[in-house]
């Protein structure tokens, strides 16, 4: 391409670019933009605040949470076996748990404290 085709290329472009300019300078929405980004900017200042802390403030991003190092889960221990002997008929009762429906019976019948005096070590 000669360097003369190259020039009114350019020169084209430069004509199309100031009417593209020249319209937006006209245009009241540009006008309105240009006035609250310069009323934004000075309020920024006024608060000693820059833009990233301004997009903080009205989009709060999710805090990630550091990745905390594994705790080490201790196993239970099982639970230890109970045993009951009922001191009038003898009958033994072996339970993890007071969900045993016999222990229950005799809690109602005889009061919890005193089934826990037939329990043995």
């Amino acid at each position: 391409m000669s360097k003369l085709a190259e020039f009114r290329r350019a020169e084209q472009a430069l004509k199309e670019q100031l009417a593209l300019l020249e319209k937006l300078q006209g245009d009241s929405g540009l006008k309105r933009e240009m006035e609250f980004e310069d009323k934004l900017k000075a309020l920024m200042a006024d608060y000693g605040m820059d833009l990233a802390k301004v997009v903080d403030v009205l989009e709060p991003r999710t805090v990630e949470l550091e990745v905390a190092e594994p705790t080490v889960v201790k196993p239970r221990l099982p639970r230890q076996v109970k045993v009951y002997v009922q001191p009038v008929t003898g009958k033994r009762i072996e339970t993890k748990s007071g969900n045993h429906a016999l222990l229950k019976a005799w809690k109602a019948e005889f009061g919890s404290d005193v089934v826990e005096g037939w329990r043995k070590a």
